[in-house]
């Protein structure tokens, strides 16, 4: 569903992605709004598909996981079976946070958290290298992250 955003719309996202805690009445307060008005507005972009979903944002350093590595994944074999293996067993390892199927050089990127450095090599080595299919996989550890919310057109 395709939905004009208005500048007031736009605004509301903006100021959604910034601390999606706050209350309609509060964000309602800022942008001029009542409460109703800018309740109905956000139920309005939920409906569209605009909004997908409100999530908390976890430090994982103050949770303990200092560590984050971006793992490219080719698959020794390919083939629907395969696919379904691997994704099935991937997104059971719960340090990998984040599988997405690409395409390019690799078939898989994963975001994996880990304590430390020694943390991740037994993550690596012990769940992800035997994983089903699993052939060449490629390390980058972040080193920094600035998050943006994204243009809102």
């Amino acid at each position: 569903m395709s939905l004009d955003l208005d500048d007031l719309d736009r605004a509301i996202l903006r100021a959604l992605t910034q601390d999606v805690t706050q209350s309609a009445g509060a964000l309602g307060r800022r942008l001029g709004l009542s409460q109703p008005a800018t309740w109905r507005r956000i139920k309005r972009l939920e409906g569209a598909g605009v909004l997908a979903g409100r999530r908390v944002d976890l430090d994982q350093a103050a949770l303990g996981f200092g560590v984050t590595v971006f793992l490219g994944i080719k698959l020794a074999a390919k083939g629907r079976v395969s696919l379904d293996d691997f994704e099935r067993a991937v997104t059971a390892i719960p340090e990998v946070q984040v599988v997405q199927h690409v395409l390019g050089l690799f078939d898989y990127r994963l975001r994996v958290t880990a304590r430390d450095l020694p943390d991740f090599e037994r993550v690596l080595r012990r769940r992800i290298m035997t994983l089903p299919g699993v052939g060449q996989v490629e390390a980058n550890v972040l080193l920094s992250e600035e998050r943006r919310p994204g243009p809102l057109g």
